[in-house]
């Protein structure tokens, strides 16, 4: 294909990393709903933090739009837009359907739609497929193509960055294919590895992120069972861990966009077929257990320490579903808030990382987001302090300004060596 123009329909974290890759070398079009985040692409700022402004402004043949019409002499659409799930933990792809819809209102002949987001095997020609021929009017494999070519993004990591991470590839035909590996080949100097079909491809995305989820299962179960015997859990793994196959997972709250919502979509195609997946969902129950079980931990240790629980002072460190990164989604440190409030506490939540304005809109919560305000708090002698992200900022912090001399300091991380217990 000559004179290729490209379209990156979804600016968060996978969508903004790869148009300005793109950008570099092809005409490449930003597109996305939020006109904010438009804004402040064309400042040169990108408040997830993933791409540097040098990054940014080096990238010299991109544009950040949110008007349908930019995006109409593309040739080559990439829609990286999210997959959540809905409060029954089903698949949300309204996301999804309303990208495509948006790509299918300004698909030509001879296009091709090449799809990011993780999704079950089947979902891109059962589901998107259908959308970009309603609003189109044109037929797939005849008149435009797909693609797909799942995300393997790691926000906060600045080491395994996009273009230095292996890609997997896949076309709606076999020459397709070639085309979409081709072009990819351009900016991701990691490689990259050509599936035989789609449904390959995304059946491979959903079972990296399920088999992480079960590892961090097994790990969190073995904490549960070490915990009641009087074993520090990382002292075991970190034991077993001198045999060279010994995967090193550790125990933890397992949020984000991935790891905590991924195999919810390979089950429920499983279930759709008629198969009822145990290992899976056995580890999915573990893992969304783990909030609840934080937040006991931490009350049994207050009792203890003989605290009154009800209107008890917790401070919480930590917000974001990872360590040293901005990204809140699904963060499953709100489990541990919750339930500590359905205790009786009174949580504040500290996090340097983390944006106010998306923390208020997201969970409700108003949060410190610098030392200062949590020391100005005139109520900031806590009973009890859990370390529930490790962001690097808070082992600089002098934890003593915050406590009494009766505090309980629980570390879900297991980071902060003055810790009364951890996960």
């Amino acid at each position: 294909m000559e004179n290729i123009n490209i379209g990156v329909i979804g600016l968060g974290y996978v969508g903004l990393p790869l148009a300005v890759e793109f950008g570099k070398i092809y005409n490449t079009v930003g597109f996305d709903i939020n006109l904010g985040r438009i804004k402040e692409l064309r400042q040169g700022i990108d408040r997830t933090l993933e791409v540097e402004t040098d990054n940014l402004v080096s990238a010299d043949k991109i544009s950040y739009t949110n008007n349908l019409e930019d995006i109409q002499k593309c040739n080559i659409y990439i829609v990286t837009v999210p997959t959540p799930i809905d409060k029954n933990k089903r698949p949300d792809l309204t996301p999804l359907v309303k990208a495509s819809e948006t790509v299918g209102r300004v698909l030509s002949e001879g296009d091709i739609v090449i799809y990011e987001s993780t999704v079950y095997p089947g979902a891109t020609e059962e589901e998107c497929v259908p959308v970009l021929e309603k609003f189109s009017g044109l037929t797939y494999n005849k008149n435009f193509f797909c693609g797909y070519s799942p995300e393997r993004i790691n926000p906060g990591d600045k080491v395994h960055t996009v273009t230095k991470i292996k890609k997997v590839t896949s076309g709606s035909t076999p020459e397709i294919g070639k085309r979409v590996d081709e072009l990819y080949k351009k900016v991701i100097v990691a490689g990259t590895h050509l599936a035989s079909s789609i449904k390959v491809a995304e059946a491979a995305k959903v079972i990296e992120n399920s088999q992480r989820d079960l590892n961090i299962a097994f790990v969190n179960e073995l904490a549960k069972i070490f915990n009641q015997m009087n074993i520090n859990t990382l002292d075991v793994l970190e034991a077993a861990g001198t045999k060279w196959n010994f995967l090193p997972f550790r125990p933890g709250l397992v949020g984000g966009h991935c790891i905590g919502v991924d195999p919810y979509y390979l089950t429920h195609k499983a279930e759709e077929i008629g198969y009822h997946p145990q290992v899976i969902l056995a580890g999915r129950r573990i893992n969304d257990s783990m909030g609840q079980y934080v937040a006991h931990a931490v009350i049994k240790l207050m009792i203890k320490r003989e605290h009154v629980v009800a209107k008890s002072k917790v401070l919480v460190l930590g917000i974001t579903f990872k360590e040293n990164c901005p990204d809140i989604r699904n963060s499953r440190v709100i489990d541990v808030i919750n339930e500590l409030k359905d205790f009786g506490c009174s949580v504040d939540v500290f996090d340097p990382w983390a944006d106010k304005e998306e923390v208020r809109h997201e969970y409700g919560i108003d949060m410190f987001s610098t030392l200062d305000e949590v020391l100005e708090n005139k109520n900031r002698e806590y009973d009890a302090i859990v370390f529930a992200v490790a962001h690097d900022k808070y082992l600089k912090m002098n934890i003593k300004a915050f406590a009494n001399g009766n505090t309980v300091i629980y570390d879900v991380k297991n980071v902060y060596p003055g810790a009364d217990a951890c996960l």
